[in-house]
């Protein structure tokens, strides 16, 4: 078997690879699984009211400036003071004087940052949504570096970095009402036209580096149909043909665009409402995020640039197996991987997984010596009629929560008979309840083993909390499920409750006298 390292660095683009060196690897910043569900729900909300919320303020006719640029502070100022400010924002102060430099942009900001529009949503980011913004602020962070080089490679301007905010707050996680998927929301159909593989176990669309690099090439293709990025942008939401249509639609020379185009079809109301908005929503977010300690965001919780290693595994494969290899959470792995979003590479086929940087060889070696039985700890479970995702995760002692992160977001109310879910098990506690609902890609038996006696200082007790299953227990404690179920006289059935004391390591020998 041959295992193939390598190195790929995250925060810096272009997937360049380069001989291993090991050194220690960085601080897991993941989430668990259920605190990243509820950090993707925050998000979906988020970005739901910035998709529902409508530009009410124009009717039918120009955004034309209000006089008043979206910078704090600036309401109610008179027209020269607005004047100097937008001078000094883009073109240093008046009179000769110089003044401190102010951001540039590599997208036409300056002609449209006194757009109703653009204030109307500035306004939205620094109030209603101020605190996902934060953390959304915070991904940028993780991201931004890479995006910036795959743009740059391919002559995408790179401030249209900053489209990743407007389409998913840069969430691998985030899905749609319409089913685009990941931090550049693709839908199937165009993702799979740049090479974006969806299938049963993979979907490249939750690929931060592989999605970038299809979001980057979509993007290009639109400004050479188009000939505008504003305009590439829109299409890139509402689709080419809508804003093809709507250019046929305008008065003089078709063949006459510019970024202005984009605002003439908007006033015009060519364009459906979330693509006139669109644009407008692009402008906000890349003045605040290109300034943020300007909007008073003075403290973020930047997330660290992805760095990782690669290695090829040859067949189906848990990634809480390689994390345990990794010496690193799930959690953590599943941010490196999220498009193996069952949280098992696919059975049949090798697959690259990343693992934390400076452990690749490391995690090469003991995967070789790994036994084949024990490199996958899921199931394959057939839903039956009757069953219930809930019922499905007591017959396993899995959270709901829990399964719905390891089968996509699977929609509890819409559990179709028949349909597959992957249940995540204890490798040592594998089991099949039937024949019918268990698959061969963890048939083979795990390996039993001695149940050990606790070592000094180790807890031997655990109150239950919210939200925690046997299973996790199990995780947690190094030990196995039908471990803790024997110690504490638990059945299949037995559902553990918030407050109750179990235990979680073996008995003490007793201690026999002369």
């Amino acid at each position: 078997m041959v295992i193939a390292v390598a190195l790929a660095l995250g925060g810096c683009g272009g997937g360049a690879r380069a001989p291993i060196v090991l050194e220690a690897p960085p601080a897991a910043a993941a989430l668990p699984v259920e605190e990243t569900a509820e950090d993707s729900a925050a998000d979906a909300a988020a970005l739901s009211a910035l998709r529902e919320l409508e530009f009410n303020g124009l009717g039918k006719g120009s955004d034309h400036a209000r006089g008043v640029l979206p910078i704090p502070g600036l309401a109610g100022l008179d027209g020269e003071v607005v004047s100097e400010e937008a001078d000094r924002l883009f073109t240093g102060a008046r009179g000769g004087a110089e003044s401190a430099a102010g951001p540039t942009f590599d997208i036409d900001v300056e002609s449209f940052s006194s757009r109703q529009r653009v204030q109307y949503y500035m306004d939205f980011f620094l109030g209603e949504a101020r605190d996902r913004f934060t953390i959304w602020l915070g991904r940028l962070n993780r991201y931004e570096g890479m995006i910036r080089s795959r743009f740059r490679q391919r002559g995408v301007p790179e401030d249209l970095v900053y489209l990743g905010i407007v389409e998913s707050g840069y969430s691998n996680t985030a899905v749609s009402r319409a089913q685009a998927v990941g931090m550049w929301q693709f839908i199937r159909a165009t993702g799979k036209r740049y090479s974006l593989q969806v299938d049963d176990w993979v979907d490249e669309r939750r690929d931060p580096f592989r999605a970038t690099d299809a979001a980057a090439q979509h993007l290009l293709d639109l400004n050479t149909t188009f000939g505008s990025w504003y305009l590439a942008a829109a299409a890139y939401n509402g689709g080419a043909g809508r804003v093809t249509r709507g250019i046929r639609r305008l008065p003089g020379d078709k063949g006459e665009v510019s970024d202005e185009t984009f605002f003439d079809l908007s006033d015009r109301q060519y364009l459906r409402r979330e693509t006139r908005d669109y644009v407008p929503k692009l402008i906000a977010a890349a003045l605040i995020a290109k300034e943020p300690r300007r909007y008073g965001f003075d403290s973020l919780p930047f997330l660290e640039p992805l760095v990782f290693d690669e290695i090829t595994v040859p067949d189906a494969t848990g990634l809480d197996v390689l994390a345990r290899l990794a010496d690193t959470t799930t959690a953590a792995l599943a941010e490196l991987n999220p498009h193996y979003y069952r949280g098992v590479t696919p059975p049949g086929r090798s697959s690259i997984v990343r693992v934390p940087r400076g452990t690749g060889a490391d995690v090469a070696r003991r995967y070789a010596e790994l036994p084949p039985s024990e490199r996958v700890t899921f199931l394959d479970h057939v839903v039956r009629a009757g069953e219930t995702l809930s019922g499905i995760g007591q017959r396993y002692g899995v959270s709901v929560s829990l399964l719905r992160a390891a089968n996509g977001g699977v929609d509890p109310r819409r559990l179709r008979v028949g349909s597959r879910l992957v249940i995540p098990v204890s490798s040592a506690a594998r089991r099949a309840p039937t024949r019918r609902a268990a698959s061969p890609l963890a048939a083979a038996p795990a390996p039993r083993r001695a149940v050990s006696a606790p070592s000094a200082g180790r807890a031997a007790f655990h109150v239950v909390q919210r939200g925690e299953t046997v299973w996790l227990l199990a995780q947690r404690y190094d030990v196995r499920v039908a471990d803790i179920k024997l110690w504490n006289d638990l059945d299949d059935a037995t559902v553990i409750r918030v407050g109750q004391r179990l235990r979680v390591a073996a008995p003490e020998p007793p201690v026999s006298s002369r």
